[in-house]
């Protein structure tokens, strides 16, 4: 058996006897193609029960399957992610064959397209086209071929042809019976997440119908006559049923129509004038506010245009006041009164109807949209995702608002697709089993936490966007309320206390009384930011910023209608002394700081222009990477990640004009990252370590190649006008301070074969190309792990030597360098994580970092769940307090500061990247836990 099956189902007893049975069936190659599909899939177990019974029940469609790898991780992808599906497969192959031989895998279907296969199919049950649809639906979602938007767009349009096709059939089978009504026919408009084009995989549909006119119809002679209400009434209750029958291939669509006017009092289908009347005169509030999402779905558009037309100057009233939006948070208080009555009875929670769930969420866009959409027509969506955008695009949500509206609407949205996808049943309930809830976190972790966890990590992940929810109702929602102690202060009234306070235990830090009236008076919305957010720190800083702006009055303008940029800049004075002094060096930082979520790219025009407009673009981009850290909660390793991959752009920019200069015409140096530039964890005021490799035929060039290195070097160090970019240390390579610079493969791999000790061997494992020929150094590189793994993987000496090595720098290190070299430091996390990847250097990765490198020990089965989950935590926790100690003095830190003027600002940023565990717990008391944990980790692995 390979080694990494043996690794994934050495503790999975039943998993492994079907995996036997499989390799005594298999040839090699399709074992690899298996072994490759559940490696990366939410559920092996299940998968290879599955693939068990399908060998006994289609033997030859099963083998067909596993010599297509595609076809093969397709299956094990549904066979991992819902119960129904799989039963439809094991009867049948056929549906997934067809997916790929048709090649419909790869593109979106809108509802022509479902309606076109309905009609070629001459499919007359709902329900068995639906599920053959959902098939391909699910496969996109799971493997990554579509996102969230598009999922639940598809899933609208497959429900759209559903109704377009059932109305045409109910309209013919009606007129054919009773004949033509009058003034044609009716619209079926969708509301609730169909309306918003945001469908669930199991999800009742909010349906209203509406038709033109009164009047009767012109039916076949000796047919009596119908009034249209008599007609339309019948055709809606003939199209709800068949939208909704079972048949023997699955469940069809249940429809509710209870968000009509009068509700469940109502006629089935309206006349568009007793519609129009209704929502003038009777409507509730909320039910104005629910045709924000009214969609005409299927049927004679007309009349449902119409009614729209009339309604949206109702709900978005430009005179709208306060009162609605509070009559809105009463009925959302009711409906978190009912659901913790609900709780008392069952501890499940509740994605969608929790506080600061999903409703929350959907409750919060409309408020918005309601009060401004009457000024902002561009507001105007019933997509929640693409309203937030929207919002955000006219500054009614900030950067920090928006993303944490956006990522937990998407979080929660991702579970409730997992839920449901299951067994085609419309739920919302986390399970309470706990391997339940673990395999739902797999389920769940492969596309939207980015990490594989526990039960328990899905819970935290969830609880903190449900706080975030929370938090964020209260205050966008209480800041549309009309401020009524600015309006008593006007009238000569107290003043009242500022809307946000500043940092426990800090009073804010007024501005002088000058600069405070000329703001007042040149910038009034950043003076009344100011007001609601005082700055608790920095204040001569961002005097000096701002005396400096005045000067320059075009961007001041800019600033003052900007509320997302003014929130930006007071979080980057508030929290950060290094972006604050960026910014009093430059006001073309302010221009950065608008722009957060650009790609951090150094375009060929910048390589044009020389290394000074490189340098110039380089110290931009970090500057905005780390204010987008800070201001828009990015997560952690992704920032890193940026900051490598920026790095790597400059390196790659110094390769290509101090080769043009010395070698014209020749390529093939391998420049090579190690340290945290190597793993994709490169930081502000980081040094590189970089390794120069020519191949073995440059040999002949070696004195050019040398000096190329050498100018490598100085265009990346130099330090000028606009500062130095960042360090390079090259005392990795072969030989240290003694070895040669540049060096070919040769004589690299003949030193790892001979004299290269354990530490040599694990640094390398965190190498990859970052310029020069990429393609070569991934090669080279993935030799050399060979040999690394031949001489120390399969050694146990180098686990003594390894071991050895951390406690002296432990001793060496440990008092001065906490956080990295002390007892339970990261350098514990670091050795036996590179340990491990050694002892499975076999396998050969281009680039990991931290998380990666965890993923990768725990599939081999080096690390338990529990384990990894843990060093996920204590990693994510000393990467970001590394990360705050950069963002607040321009350096790394060897340990936690104890005065408060320092501590406390990067508590609170930290808190970011790294929720606290539980309450506010202390950096303090949680590096202890930390530390403790992981020592205790780290002598498992090296005893």
């Amino acid at each position: 058996m390979p080694l990494r099956a043996e690794i994934a189902f050495r503790d999975r007893p039943r998993a492994s006897r079907e995996w036997e049975s499989f390799r005594d069936l298999l040839p090699r190659g399709v074992l690899e193609h298996l072994q490759r599909a559940l490696a990366t899939c939410a559920d092996p177990d299940g998968s290879l029960r599955a693939l068990g019974q399908l060998r006994t029940a289609q033997p030859q469609p099963f083998h067909r399957l596993c010599r297509a790898a595609p076809r093969l991780k397709a299956a094990v992808s549904v066979f991992s992610h819902s119960a129904f599906l799989t039963g439809d497969l094991l009867g049948d192959l056929s549906p997934l064959e067809a997916l790929f031989s048709a090649g419909d895998l790869y593109r979106p279907f809108d509802t022509s397209d479902y309606l076109a296969q309905m009609r070629r199919l001459d499919n007359s049950s709902v329900a068995g086209f639906r599920r053959q649809a959902l098939l391909r639906i699910l496969l996109r979602d799971v493997l990554g071929i579509a996102a969230l938007a598009e999922t639940t767009a598809e899933l609208s349009h497959l429900a759209d042809a559903a109704l377009e096709f059932v109305y045409q059939q109910v309209m013919a089978e009606m007129s054919a019976q009773w004949g033509t009504p009058d003034g044609g026919g009716f619209s079926v408009i969708a509301l609730g997440k169909l309306g918003g084009e945001e469908l669930n995989y199991s999800s009742d549909i909010d349906l209203m119908y509406i038709y033109g006119r009164n009047g009767q119809t012109a039916g076949p002679a000796g047919t009596p006559a119908l009034s249209n209400k008599e007609f339309f009434h019948k055709a809606a209750v003939r199209y709800t049923a068949l939208l909704g029958a079972s048949a023997t291939g699955g469940q069809g669509y249940r429809v509710d129509l209870r968000l009509r006017p009068e509700g469940r009092l109502g006629e089935a289908a309206l006349s568009l004038e007793a519609a129009q009347q209704y929502y003038r005169k009777r409507a509730r509030d909320w039910e104005l506010q629910m045709l924000i999402k009214a969609r005409v779905a299927a049927g004679d558009p007309a009349p449902g245009r119409q009614l729209i037309a009339v309604a949206e100057p109702l709900i978005y009233s430009t005179s709208l006041d306060f009162s609605a939006i509070e009559a809105v948070s009463e009925s959302r208080l009711r409906i978190h009164e009912k659901l913790h009555a609900r709780k008392k009875a069952s501890a499940t929670a509740d994605v969608k109807l929790m506080p600061g769930g999903i409703r929350d969420i959907e409750f919060l866009v409309q408020c918005l949209q309601r009060l401004h959409g009457g000024r902002e027509p561009w507001v105007r969506h019933g997509g929640t995702l693409l309203a937030l955008t929207r919002l955000h695009d006219k500054a009614l949500l900030s950067d920090l608002e928006y993303s944490d509206l956006a990522s937990a609407y998407t979080f929660f949205r991702q579970v409730e697709h997992r839920l449901q996808a299951v067994d085609d049943r419309q739920t919302h309930s986390l399970p309470t089993d706990p391997a339940e809830l673990e395999l739902l976190a797999r389920r769940v972790s492969a596309r939207t936490l980015g990490i594989a966890v526990e039960g328990d990590g899905l819970m935290r992940q969830l609880d903190h966007h449900r706080r975030r929810v929370e938090h964020l109702y209260q205050r966008v929602i209480h800041a549309q309320a009309p401020d009524e102690a600015a309006a008593k202060d006007q009238k000569g009234g107290a003043a009242s206390a500022p809307a946000w306070p500043p940092p426990p235990g800090e009073e804010g830090q007024p501005l002088a009384p000058n600069l405070r009236r000329l703001l007042e008076w040149a910038a009034p919305q950043l003076s009344a930011a100011l007001a609601r957010r005082p700055l608790a720190r920095n204040r001569t800083a961002f005097e000096r910023f701002l005396d400096g702006l005045h000067q320059e009055p075009q961007r001041l303008v800019g600033l003052d209608e900007s509320p997302m940029l003014c929130a930006h800049l007071i979080e980057a004075f508030n929290y950060s002394p290094w972006l604050a002094e960026q910014l009093n060096r430059s006001s073309d930082y302010l221009d950065c700081l608008r722009h957060l979520r650009q790609d951090p790219v150094i375009a060929d025009r910048t390589l044009e222009a020389g290394m000074r407009a490189v340098r110039q673009k380089f110290s931009h981009e970090m500057f905005r990477l780390l204010a987008a850290s800070l201001c828009l909660h990015a997560p952690i390793f992704e920032t890193l990640q940026s900051a490598s991959l920026l790095a790597d752009s400059v390196i790659d920019a110094a390769y290509r004009m101090a080769t043009a200069e010395i070698l014209p015409g020749h390529g093939g140096m391998m420049v090579i990252a190690l340290g945290r530039l190597g793993m994709l964890e490169f930081d502000l005021a980081s040094d590189a370590d970089l390794i120069f490799v020519i191949p073995d035929s440059e040999a002949v060039r070696m004195e050019q190649w040398t000096k190329a290195a050498e100018k490598i070097i100085d265009l990346l160090t130099a330090y000028t006008g606009d500062g130095t970019m960042f360090a390079v240390d090259t005392r990795l390579r072969p030989g240290g301070r003694d070895g040669a610079l540049v060096q070919t493969e040769q004589t690299v791999k003949q030193y790892f074969e001979e004299r290269a000790e354990a530490w040599e061997g694990i640094a390398y494992m965190k190498a990859r190309a970052a310029g020069g020929d990429r393609l070569q150094a991934t090669r080279f590189l993935h030799d050399l792990q060979q040999i690394d793994w031949r001489r120390y993987g399969q050694s146990g000496r180098s686990q003594e030597e390894l071991g050895d090595m951390r406690r002296r720098i432990e001793r060496e290190q440990g008092s001065t360098n906490v956080l990295k070299a002390g007892v339970g430091g990261y350098y514990d996390i670091d050795f036996a994580l590179m340990f491990l990847r050694l002892k499975g250097a076999v396998h050969f990765y281009p680039a990991l970092n931290t998380p990666a490198r965890i993923r990768v020990v725990q599939q081999m089965g080096l690390a338990s769940a529990t384990d990894a989950s843990f060093l996920q935590r204590a990693a994510t926790f000393y990467r970001s307090v590394d990360h705050g100690l950069r963002l607040l003095t321009g350096h790394s830190g060897g340990s936690l500061p104890t005065a408060p003027a320092q501590l406390v600002p990067l508590t609170e940023i930290v808190r970011r990247w790294a929720p606290s565990p539980r309450g506010n717990l202390a950096l303090a008391v949680e590096l202890r836990e930390i530390q403790g944990q992981t020592r205790e980790y780290f002598d498992r692995v090296f005893q």
